[in-house]
């Protein structure tokens, strides 16, 4: 969709969609540029609460991993017309106010519309220096990546609509999907990375290959370093997956060259749809000891799962998976 709109010639705008960034930016002063990011959902817990949690937290991250602060947002709902959903929305609005509130963000209006299924999500509004965007292009050779969520929520969140999953599972799905990326971002600033970007719909694979396509590089990984929900990856093993996994997976298979002993289920999850993911960052070498025990200090989890090169691969392949 977003290949339809005209290329822009407002100079500026620093970032637009060309390079499937996480957020655009756009230049106010030599000091000051604005960051712009949207994302609304269907519900992704059944409790409403965690609902406008989860959705606040997801809409946020996009600013954090282009380098930014988040300021203030704007709210999106929409929900039956019906006087007996009101209360609901109530509860899924207040989950998203004490998240913003939490963040440090300021909601400063918003809209509703009638809708047959409940959607809810925000529009939000950061800031950045001009000069220390972290866009998808600026992932360097030899850069280390290091992975701040566990990946499976979108196999998780079908497991628990189908009811087959437990209440350990539900409330530990819960708790990483409204986890905010704020400290995690605050902390690769001040360590110094490369770029960042956070993992949603498109999966790792394809988040990260949005990176490495904008930065003409490639990647080699290893499966037994990423970190899986374990009941994701119970439920993969068994074919429990939504269709935005399947389709990423068809979508990204012709930039990836799996090694002979990766197993299908994990090909599944590498390709799986997240809400409300981890950053996954591109730092340097010489910097990943010092980013890693930093987040681990502040209870956050830090996965090193692969590294970026420069030279020929295969075909169109941008990643090499191995086990």
């Amino acid at each position: 969709m977003l290949g339809q709109l005209p290329a822009l010639t407002d100079k500026n705008v620093l970032v637009g969609s060309a390079n499937a960034d996480d957020a655009g930016v756009y230049k106010i002063t030599d000091d000051v540029a604005v960051v712009l990011t949207t994302d609304f959902f269907t519900p992704i817990v059944d409790d409403p609460y965690w609902f406008g949690a989860i959705a606040a937290a997801n809409a946020l991250s996009d600013i954090w991993a282009m380098g930014g602060k988040a300021v203030v947002a704007l709210n999106i709902a929409m929900f039956p017309s019906q006087p007996v959903f009101f209360p609901t929305l109530q509860r899924v609005m207040q989950g998203g106010i004490e998240k913003m509130a939490e963040a440090g963000v300021s909601i400063i209006g918003g809209h509703t519309i009638r809708d047959k299924e409940p959607k809810f999500g925000y529009t939000v509004m950061g800031t950045i220096h001009p000069d220390k965007i972290l866009d998808n292009s600026k992932a360097k050779p030899g850069d280390t990546l290091v992975l701040t969520k566990k990946i499976g929520t979108g196999i998780v969140s079908t497991g628990i609509k189908s009811g087959i999953c437990s209440n350990t599972v539900i409330e530990e799905l819960t708790i990483s999907m409204a986890a905010l990326n704020k400290k995690a971002s605050e902390i690769m600033i001040e360590v110094g990375v490369s770029t960042a970007t956070d993992i949603t719909g498109f999966g790792l694979i394809g988040h990260m290959h949005e990176v490495l396509f904008a930065s003409r590089l490639k990647a080699r990984i290893r499966t037994s370093l990423v970190p899986f929900f374990d009941e994701a990856v119970r439920l993969a093993k068994i074919d429990v997956a939504p269709g935005g996994t399947r389709g990423n997976l068809k979508t990204y298979l012709p930039y990836i060259k799996w090694a002979d002993d990766v197993p299908d289920h994990e090909r599944v999850l590498l390709n799986d749809a997240q809400t409300s993911g981890g950053l996954l960052i591109f730092v340097p070498a010489e910097r990943k000891e010092e980013l890693i025990t930093a987040l681990q200090k502040e209870g956050l989890l830090a996965a090193y799962i692969g590294d970026t090169f420069e030279g020929e691969t295969e075909g169109n392949t941008r990643i090499l998976v191995e086990r």
